[in-house]
């Protein structure tokens, strides 16, 4: 009993140090938002909103904050597609190097980023003779989203069981039929959750993204990198990470949730 009261002491002050370590520098990211110093001396001399308002009228931010939401979404909508038949074609039979497939289309998010973006950029502009922009961003992107969708549908599926398709075929009703009445309405809250998730792993990756963009296309997060080092640009760079931070609240709690009730059971 005295080691058990022990150690549940040292995991939570563990655990207190880990949200000391990650929620402090969102702080004061949030706070430098609204410090008048452009040098963003501490404690802050006052606080003001004309950072929100230069960072509201920066073309910059907005056209890669633009840029980047719809890379994410087409990303996501490439990994909906695929990532669903993938998971559903794995679960649903039985072939000589299932598993290996498997392991094919995991392993793209396993990689380190920076291999990922390196193999990527020879296969464009090397074997596939493209030029890097805006189509090879999506396709690279696509790449490590369809795992998340692959994930949470496959674990539906194996939940779920085939009991309800095959009685809808006992009835009668043919496969498109039967993945519109009984298959999709199964999924829905796993599909809306990877979803979620691929968007947001899409919309904040900038490695991959560093190695498939082309010149002129940049996304938020290039646009932060690029601009991290420039004392202008400071203050504005701190608006939209805290505007970021603040967006970022309502999908994350959404998509947990979701999980929690792909993994647990709930009704869809």
């Amino acid at each position: 009993m005295i080691i058990d009261a022990r150690l549940k002491a040292v995991l939570r002050v563990l655990t207190g140090l880990v949200l000391v370590v990650v929620y402090v520098p969102l702080a004061l990211v949030m706070i430098n938002s609204f410090n008048v110093d452009r040098t963003f001396t501490w404690p802050p001399s006052g606080l003001t909103f004309h950072w929100w308002n230069v960072a509201a009228h920066s073309s910059g931010a907005r056209h890669a904050l633009l840029v980047s939401v719809e890379v994410a979404l087409l990303a996501t909508a490439i990994a909906l597609a695929l990532g669903t038949m993938a998971a559903l074609a794995l679960r649903r039979t039985r072939f000589f190097g299932r598993n290996v497939v498997s392991l094919l289309i995991i392993l793209p998010i396993a990689l380190p980023g920076i291999v990922t973006g390196i193999a990527l950029n020879n296969a464009f502009r090397t074997m596939l003779g493209l030029p890097l922009g805006f189509l090879t961003i999506v396709v690279a992107h696509a790449t490590f989203c369809i795992v998340t969708v692959f994930n949470n549908v496959q674990a539906r599926v194996q939940r779920i069981g085939p009991g309800l398709e095959q009685a809808s075929a006992d009835l009668g009703a043919g496969p498109f039929t039967t993945f519109r009445l009984v298959t999709f309405p199964m999924l829905r809250s796993a599909l809306l959750a990877g979803a979620l998730l691929a968007f947001g792993l899409s919309f904040d990756e900038i490695v991959v993204t560093t190695f498939t963009a082309g010149p002129g296309v940049e996304t938020l997060p290039l646009w932060i990198f690029n601009n991290l080092f420039r004392p202008n640009q400071a203050p504005v760079i701190n608006v939209v990470a805290a505007l970021l931070i603040v967006l970022a609240i309502g999908p994350i709690w959404l998509a947990q949730r979701l999980s929690a009730d792909t993994a647990g059971g709930g009704r869809v």
